[in-house]
Order: structure tokens, then sequence, then C-alpha cells
């Protein structure tokens, strides 16, 4: 089997894969490359694995003329600007000793070994630079059958790196059979280990839950994460019942992650996610206003049309009813709306906290009207 694409093509990229082939060294591509390509997804990023130690790699790649940059060197990583593309170049590898998120490893000559140490068996493939599929340790079949399983033992790989639970739930709502469950073995090891999800820092949990719901339907994955337990551990408190039907309902719609989270609630999310202040700012907002039911146009007036439609459809996913009719136009109406009365129309009658409270008892009388008084009418 072989795979193919522009990426791989690219004369610069080539070039580095003979610099190293000319000096007797093995250059292979890695990871995800190789799982998108043979899966006919877009490929991004670009890792080689190589027999090459660091400085034999810093040292054939300058000579070619391309830029080094030693971004891993303890890990055995140098990144290789090629063609204005970045390449991570990591020599073979096997474990010597592993600490949840630490681990002493030794380099290898051996392909086998470095595939042992992956994550997932759809994640241990490699490819020549002609685009000829290796495959050390049979994951071609998984990756076919879009079954993500765990390399080895699955309590083994977890305990070497605790995000690896999050990234099995992960990896399934994005590359997994739709119509298939997870992997039993696999999805065992994550409830037997999930207590692990608290040694993980809170940024690297919160970057992995936003890549898990922007998947186009994160809902199994995140089910049998509650299921596991898992969910529990990420976010005391949160439910996964409302998320099939927001994704239903988002329908057409380019998935919203921040949405989504918000069909989950949950104690101290935005703090447990550690999500921007923007972020945390609009989730609190979501929620607030979806669990309020204000009509669709005044969701779009208080929060503005892409908020505010989020309100309408996370408060339909959590009551489990249909939206409004109209409401996709009542929500563009409402957040195109101007309240017509400004504060010079009161002055000099009223000033300081007075004037406050009537403009504010007149834009609630608005908004009850359904944007429908005029400025004549709210100040007769």
């Amino acid at each position: 089997m072989r795979i193919s694409g522009d990426w791989l093509a690219r004369p610069a990229t080539q070039r580095l894969c003979a610099a190293l082939a000319e000096a007797g060294h093995r250059a292979l591509f890695v990871g995800g490359c190789v799982r998108n390509a043979l899966l006919g997804r877009p490929v991004s990023d670009i890792d080689l694995a190589t027999d090459a130690v660091p400085a034999a790699v810093s040292a054939l790649a300058s000579a070619a003329g391309f830029k080094v940059v030693p971004t891993g060197i303890d890990h055995g990583t140098v990144t290789v600007i090629a063609g204005g593309v970045p390449h991570e170049v990591t020599t073979f590898r096997r474990d010597v000793e592993t600490f949840g998120r630490h681990a002493v490893v030794a380099f290898s000559t051996d392909v086998a070994e470095d595939a042992a140490r992956r994550d997932f068996t759809m994640n241990a493939l490699y490819a020549e630079a002609s685009g000829a599929v290796i495959d050390p340790l049979g994951g071609l079949p998984d990756l076919i059958a879009r079954r993500v399983r765990f390399v080895g033992d699955p309590i083994r790989r977890i305990e070497e790196d605790y995000l690896r639970i999050l990234r099995f739930f992960r990896f399934h709502a994005i590359y997994g059979a739709p119509d298939e469950g997870l992997d039993a073995e696999g999805l065992a090891a994550c409830a037997a280990r999930a207590e692990g999800v608290a040694q993980l820092s809170r940024e690297r949990v919160g970057a992995e839950m936003r890549k898990l719901l922007a998947a186009d339907d994160p809902a199994p994955s995140v089910a049998a994460m509650e299921c596991a337990g898992v969910l529990a551990e990420v976010l005391p408190g949160a439910e996964a019942r409302a998320l099939p039907v927001l994704v239903h309902l988002e329908a057409g719609r380019a998935p919203d992650w921040l949405l989504r989270l918000a069909s989950l609630g949950g104690a101290e999310v935005a703090d447990r996610l550690r999500l921007s202040r923007a972020d945390g700012a609009a989730l609190a907002r979501l929620r607030e206003a979806a669990l309020a039911g204000a009509p669709p146009a005044e969701q779009g007036y208080r929060l503005g049309a892409r908020l505010g439609a989020g309100a309408v459809l996370l408060r339909a996913a959590l009551t489990e009813t249909p939206p409004p009719a109209g409401w996709e136009a009542a929500v563009e109406r409402g957040a195109t709306a101007r309240f017509p009365v400004a504060a010079a129309d009161l002055m000099p009658a009223l000033t300081g906290p007075a004037l406050g409270a009537r403009l504010r008892a007149l834009e609630e009388r608005w908004i009850a009207s359904d944007f429908r008084l005029d400025r004549a009418a709210l100040l007769d």
C-alpha cells in the first residue's frame, strides 16, 4: 500500500529524505501525516522518524541547505525547515522508564521498537519517501476499520501518559467508525485509570476537550466518557445527555465547541479547562441565557447573532424541545435592532442614577414590545 499527496511530493521534503538516505539512514514519515493520507484527510503536520541521532540529522540537514531548530534535543527531536515547511525529525526511540508524562528513553535503530512506544495502532504507521507504507505492529487493519486501539497493553500505555485517556475518546470521535462502539479493552482501561486525569495540567486537558468537542459528532465519545467515569474527573457535575440533541439541532451549521461545552454543564468549567477570559465569559452567558429562556429576538439583541443563536439551540437541547418556528430570523432581527432612545433624549430633566434607571426601563419596555415601539412612542 502507498500514500500520496502534494505534501509528500514537495521537492524540499524529498530532498530532506534523500539527505538522510544518502548518508545510510532511514527517513520514514510517521503518525498523523501517514494516518490522514491513508484516510484521505488533510495533512498539516509532517513528522519523520529516523535511525540517525539528532546531531547527525542536524549536520545532514544543514549541509543540504535547510534551517535546523533544536526543538527537543533531549527527546531526540529537531525541527528542519525545508521549503518553508517545518518537519519534525525524531530519532527512533524505546522507553527505558516512564513516569506518567515523563519518560526516560534511549535511541534505537529499530522501527518496531519505535512503533511499540506509540499510543494507538493507527498512529504506529510509517511510510518511505516513495509513499510505501510500513506497518510494524499490524495497525493498518485497525485504521481501515477505523478502530481506535491502544498499542500493546492499554493500562501500560495509559500509565505512561494519562492524557492518552482523553486522546482515546477524541480519536474515536474524529477517526472512529460512527456505527461502531469504542474498543472495549481500551474503554475498560480508561475507566480503570480515570483518576489519573487529575495528574494532568488543566491547560492540556482544556486543549484536548476543545479538540474533542470540535469533532463532527462528539456525542458518542462523550457519552462513553461519562459511562467510564472520565467526564466526572474532567468536569464534576457535567452530563452528556443534552449533547446528542444539540448536535442534531446544529445540522448544517459549523461545529461550535464552546456551545457544546455549555451543554455539558458542570462546576468551575472555565477554571478546570483553563479557558481564556473571553471564552469563559461567553460560556457563562450562554448557560445563563439558555436557562432564562428569553425569546429568540431578545437573545439576539442581548448576545449578538452567534451567541444568541447558540442560546436558542442550547435551550432546545437542554429542554429536549424544538426551537420556536422562525427562530433564526428572529435572532438576526434582534441582533440588528438598535435602541431608539439616547440619554440626550431624557436630559436635562433626568441625570445621574435616575437617568440610567429610566433608560433601562425604556429599553426593557422596547424589548417587551418585540422592538416595535419607536422613539416617539417610548418618550410619550
